[in-house]
């Protein structure tokens, strides 16, 4: 049994992780601004009225824990919004940034006094903030807030190997969910069990590495 923190843990693909992992018993903390009615019906500990782009939220996070060793912490909160040549939303793009880069570094870091050796922190990016993988262009606020999560991530699996934590960053697939209207190739829960078995194959030999939820490694 593993004790597991989730992000975003209440709609979505977050939603899908937190039931799979409690589904095979491992203990769940779920946190989010609101939980949804479905997270609520889950055995699940729920964390809630955290907004993780506060100043204070790591701290408070940190508080609430109360000294919990943590195995795993995913970092799943995301925002994504759509930003194209001649017109950019420039308030869109630094939301995107806050949320997707800024606030997953801090709040690992917040809670690094809850890991030790054998933990696992897993980032889940997308391959859209690959730039050796863009071939269409736009969407600049989520490709520059994924391009800085990735960099975060692999200094995080520099940073963090000395002390026996690793660390992956994980691309979930194109996946139905509200943040995408609907649309996508896979569905969250097939999209939460590749994410959960790269996981849990995670050791330090593979930490820093950008991975598909089906194993592909990918390009920065």
């Amino acid at each position: 049994m593993a004790h597991v923190l989730v992000t975003g843990g209440n709609r979505g693909i977050g939603l899908e992780l937190c039931r799979q992992l409690a589904a095979r018993g491992d203990q769940v903390v779920a946190v989010c601004r609101k939980p949804s009615t479905e997270l609520s019906a889950l055995s699940v500990r729920v964390e809630a009225d955290l907004d993780v782009t506060a100043p204070e939220a790591g701290f408070e996070l940190h508080r609430r824990l109360a000294g919990q060793r943590l195995d795993v912490v995913i970092q799943n909160a995301g925002v994504l919004s759509h930003e194209s040549l001649p017109t950019l939303d420039v308030a869109a793009i630094r939301r995107q940034l806050e949320v997707n880069a800024i606030a997953p570094l801090v709040l690992t870091a917040a809670l690094r006094p809850l890991l030790d050796k054998g933990s696992k922190v897993a980032l889940v990016t997308s391959r859209m903030g690959s730039m050796a993988d863009n071939g269409s262009g736009g969407y600049y606020g989520y490709r520059m807030s994924k391009a800085a999560l990735n960099a975060a991530g692999v200094s995080l699996a520099r940073d963090l190997a000395p002390s026996g934590i690793a660390v992956v960053l994980l691309h979930p697939g194109f996946v139905r969910t509200g943040m995408t209207g609907g649309a996508g190739s896979t569905d969250p829960d097939e999209a939460a069990r590749g994410l959960l078995a790269r996981i849990d194959a995670l050791d330090l030999s593979s930490s820093g590495k950008f991975l598909h939820a089906n194993g592909e490694e990918l390009p920065f």
